[in-house]
Order: structure tokens, then sequence, then C-alpha cells
């Protein structure tokens, strides 16, 4: 139901492989990949650097809190976001960072903030971060070939992508966490294409048309991917945003998320459309939305 592409068949224009990834963007929004760039040693590697910093002290992890920011760099204490507004905030505890340009004023592209422990951990990251960016765009290129776009077409709004990768720590499923009460609540990614490394453990759930919840694993050095609001758009709904979540469980889990989104003007309006969107805008209304600490006061 869900499939499961070669990434360097994509990247080698297989049509059999485009022709079933075609078939994930359209009908579930979501596939897994594997054989990209990114090794499972690699991934491994990346895991065990946030979980370092994950285990840190509270008051060592709060020297970087996005909370004191107006954007989304740093770490997010847990209960900092709330993806659902009839859930209660997510439980889990997250570390942003993205494209830095310098002197913007645009909280998009600001500055990011780096813990001093580990050592490691800020090149461990940076490092990673291209790596996946390569990785994510060979895949937007495979969709855009398999929908009937040119293979380049979103090459030049990506050249200063609005990338979020994001460190995801979910605990264990607290004894307290009722109905209500996620590491992360059902919600739509935001942007265009999210790529996802995890350890190994089970978590994440896809919501199908029938309103049936399907879990959805993958090991280290394969891949998760699903399709964002702003690819559904910029598509005229061709590609599919899918609601999924993470309820948790006995077992802590970590994630790796690299949110891949255009340069922060690109027009995400469906082609031929009066109006237009502009990545920016959607994307700070929906971050607006989300993390407690930039919600807009009454």
């Amino acid at each position: 139901m869900i499939p499961r592409l070669d990434a360097q068949k994509i990247k080698d224009r297989d049509p059999e492989t485009l022709e079933a990834l075609r078939l994930g963007a359209e009908q579930t929004g979501f596939l897994t990949i594997y054989n990209s760039a990114i090794t499972p040693e690699r991934m491994c590697a990346v895991i065990d650097v946030y979980r370092a910093f994950f285990t840190l002290p509270e008051a060592q992890k709060r020297e970087i809190d996005m909370a004191q920011t107006g954007s989304n760099r740093g770490w997010g204490a847990p209960l900092a976001e709330q993806v659902d507004p009839e859930a209660n905030p997510d439980y889990k505890q997250v570390f942003d960072c993205g494209f830095e340009i310098p002197d913007s004023d645009l909280p998009v592209y600001a500055t990011n903030l780096w813990p001093k422990t580990p050592q490691t951990f800020q090149a461990e990251i940076q490092s990673y971060y291209q790596e996946a960016l390569t990785v994510a765009l060979d895949i937007l290129r495979g969709v855009a070939e398999a929908i009937g776009q040119d293979r380049r077409y979103f090459d030049d709004k990506f050249d200063r992508p609005m990338a979020l990768l994001r460190g995801n720590y979910y605990p264990p499923r607290p004894d307290w966490a009722g109905d209500k009460d996620f590491g992360i609540a059902a919600h739509t990614d935001y942007g265009c294409l999210t790529l996802l490394g995890t350890d190994g453990v089970p978590g994440l759930e896809v919501q199908l048309g029938n309103g049936t919840w399907l879990p959805v694993q993958a090991e280290p050095g394969e891949f998760i991917i699903n399709f964002g609001e702003m690819l559904e758009m910029w598509t005229g709904g061709r590609v599919k945003a899918t609601l999924h979540r993470v309820k948790g469980s006995s077992q802590e889990r970590i994630s790796v998320p690299l949110f891949f989104n255009p340069n922060v003007e690109t027009n995400v309006a469906p082609l031929g459309a009066a109006e237009e969107i502009h990545a920016g805008d959607h994307l700070q209304k929906r971050f607006n939305e989300t993390y407690l600490h930039l919600k807009k006061t009454p």
C-alpha cells in the first residue's frame, strides 16, 4: 500500500520506479526509500549525536531554548508545540536548525543556535543537513518527472530553501497521557517534501482513506517520504498531503525529519491561478499556529 522504492532508481529515472513514485504521491502521500547516499551507519551516527544532546540536563538545553527567540531555531521543550488545536500540546522534545542567510530579518532564515555539548554536535548535524538536502532534491526531481513536469522544474526554487532539519525525541509514553496526548498529534506537514530518518523504533501512523491508522516504519538508512500542504497546493491537489501522528509507546524513539521547502518568495499557487501564494507566507502562518512561543496573542 505504501511503496518501497530504490532511491538510486529514482535518480536513474527508471520508468517502473517513477510510476510507483507517482502512485505513492497521488494516492497515499507516503512512500519509503532505500539505497540513498545516506548509509545506515551514517544515520545511526546522526541519531547518536541527537540522543547525546537530548539526554543533557534541562538547564543546558535551555541555554538554546527557541522559546526565547522569534524563530524556530534551537531546542524545543516538551509541550512547546500544538499541531492539533483539538489535542493537548505534544509531549516530545525537538531540536531545529535550518538554512541561514546572514543579516536576513526573516525568521525562516534565522541564525542557528548550537549547544556547547556534545562537542561534535554542530559539525555532525550541519554535515548531515547538506547530505539530506541532496537526497531530498533527488526525490523531488523524481516527483516532478513522475507527474509530468520537467525533471528540473523545482531546482531554481530550492537554491535558498526554507529547509528545516529537526531531531525529535519521543520519550516513553507518559503514565498521565490520555486520549488527547500525543508525541505529535494528527497533522499534515506544512511544506513540500519530508525526508524522515528514524532509529527503527515503531511509532509513526498514517491515516488511510477509510479513516484507519496504518503503522509505517523504516530502519536506519531507509527513509519515510511524505508530502505536505504546500506541494499539494502547488500541484493543484495532484500530490497528496496525508494526516499522520505519533501516539508513543513504552519505548523512547528518535526521528530526524528534513522538511524540504522552497525559497521564501516562491509562488506555490497552482499553475494558472489568478493569485499568488508565497511559500514564506504559508510557512510562517503555519509556524505561528503551531509553536506556542510564536502564537499571536489576541
